[in-house]
């Protein structure tokens, strides 16, 4: 398959759209915060689904697409950015030396998001996959590097304002190649998502129940 930007942004465009039909909406907890990948996201606009679209199916293909630019971007710095890539590699090798990753490896309909649901009042306590996820007391961790000079510190500096325009500049490719896409997401939204939202709302409707109405009918 061709290798351009464009192209890997319609092959997650086809993933998702596979996706998408065994999308549920999810009754287990509610949001406690904004999500800070698709809150306000140019690429969510992109594609068109900024208005009226349940936040799980959004977060589904803003993932995807954040994978396309993030994979562009570490290939960018591994090759054009050699004292950033260093301090990436390093800051790795220390993250790698706690015991779990339970973030690591999940769909991107589920990546970013807490792993952990809100305690519930009087539920039994086991643990908490943030509290797997810190280092062992017993796990020795790489030594930390010797502190910067200010030369080099200028340098990485300057090394990442590159690699945030790097960064920008893919995010308005993919934007541009979800805009083409746009039409083909909104009507899959239509097929498979709006169904389970009117049907929600329909559930809504029958349980609510006011005072105003008169009672024993």
């Amino acid at each position: 398959m061709d290798g351009s930007i464009e192209s890997r942004v319609s092959q997650q465009v086809d993933d998702w759209l596979v996706w998408l039909p065994r999308w549920r909406p999810g009754t287990h907890r509610g949001r406690t915060r904004l999500c800070r990948t698709c809150f306000g996201s140019p690429v969510i606009a992109a594609a068109g689904l900024n208005t009226d679209v349940p936040h799980a199916v959004q977060h589904a293909l803003a993932m995807r697409m954040k994978h396309v630019i993030d994979a562009e971007v570490d290939e960018f710095t591994e090759t054009h950015l050699p004292l950033l890539s260093r301090e990436i590699r390093l800051n790795q090798e220390r993250k790698a030396a706690s015991a779990y990753h339970p973030a690591e490896g999940l769909d991107p309909a589920y990546t970013g998001l807490d792993l952990d649901p809100p305690a519930l009042p009087d539920a039994p306590y086991l643990f908490t996959f943030a509290e797997l996820a810190r280092p062992e007391a017993s796990v020795t961790l790489p030594a930390a590097p010797l502190p910067l000079t200010d030369e080099e510190k200028a340098a990485i500096r300057a090394e990442v304002k590159l690699a945030d325009r790097q960064a920008a500049l893919v995010g308005n490719r993919v934007c541009l190649e979800l805009s083409r896409n746009s039409e083909r997401l909104r009507v899959a939204v239509a097929e498979f998502v709006e169904p389970w939202v009117l049907a929600l709302l329909a559930d809504l409707d029958t349980a609510l129940d006011s005072p105003l109405w008169p009672r024993g009918i």
